[in-house]
């Protein structure tokens, strides 16, 4: 048995380009994530390829705090215990519409619900000129991939180059890893290859991860170095992590061992 890391943490990001929760486990089904990015704001100024309003623009979206209204019923399938034990293969039951109802902590601390017109009016200015929609998706509405995993060093060897301590929550991944490598960037090498996660989650590692400004702008105090991206670009094709499929559901938690299958 090859172990080549473990888990250091989960995430997921309820609303696209707002705060992210860590999470003491996850389902992480075909689709990603369960909860992750279930929600987005569409702009209709923006490109048809694109078409969201994301902290690109609006760096304070980071500041909005989406949850779940019942956290317990939108982390885990209800029926997993019972899907599992009839043998490899059951879909579990996913959280319904109720399970997985959002509100929005703004950064006042106004606690509003995510189809009230005011938190879109609060996002509305000169940066987001377009109308902007709340839009609700059962399939993660992420960038490329349902699932993306960064290793801590890489984190720790980019923050060195530039001189700076990196919160890793500027990479917004869903599974931050701690690789046996004590190489930055060492997660390039599973590129093709696939990994076990936990005691069931498989995935395949499809392809390196495209940065963008997203990683200049701190989470906290919105200020931005343009340094982080301009050494990622030079120095690593502009990527950073990992993207990959899910080939077999399954739970994740942090310290989950990493299995190099082949």
């Amino acid at each position: 048995m090859n172990v080549v890391g473990r888990v250091e943490s989960v995430w997921r990001y309820p609303v696209k380009s707002m705060r992210g929760e860590m999470l003491p486990e996850a389902y992480v089904s075909f689709s990603g994530v369960l909860g992750d990015r279930l929600y987005a704001v569409h702009n209709s100024a923006a490109p048809t390829a694109f078409p969201y309003l994301t902290a690109r623009a609006r760096p304070d979206m980071l500041r909005y705090r989406p949850f779940f209204r019942e956290p317990a019923r939108s982390v885990l399938p209800s029926n997993l215990a019972e899907a599992e034990a009839r043998g490899p293969g059951i879909t579990p039951l996913y959280p319904s519409l109720e399970d997985l109802a959002v509100d929005v902590a703004t950064p006042s601390g106004e606690i509003l619900r995510i189809d009230d017109e005011r938190l879109l009016g609060a996002l509305t200015d000169k940066s987001s000129p377009g109308e902007l929609t709340m839009r609700r998706s059962d399939r993660a509405i992420t960038d490329c991939r349902p699932l993306s995993l960064l290793a801590t060093r890489t984190i720790d060897g980019i923050g060195r180059a530039v001189g700076l301590r990196l919160d890793k929550r500027r990479f917004r991944e869903n599974l931050y890893v701690d690789l046996n490598s004590g190489e930055s960037f060492a997660e390039d090498a599973f590129v093709g290859r696939r990994l076990r996660i936990g005691p069931k989650l498989t995935v395949h590692i499809l392809e390196r991860d495209i940065r963008c400004r997203m990683i200049n702008i701190d989470p906290e105090s919105l200020e931005e170095n343009t340094d982080i991206l301009q050494y990622v670009a030079k120095n690593h094709d502009n990527r950073a992590g990992v993207y990959a499929a899910v080939l077999v559901e399954g739970l994740v938690r942090p310290g989950d061992e990493i299995i190099l299958e082949d």
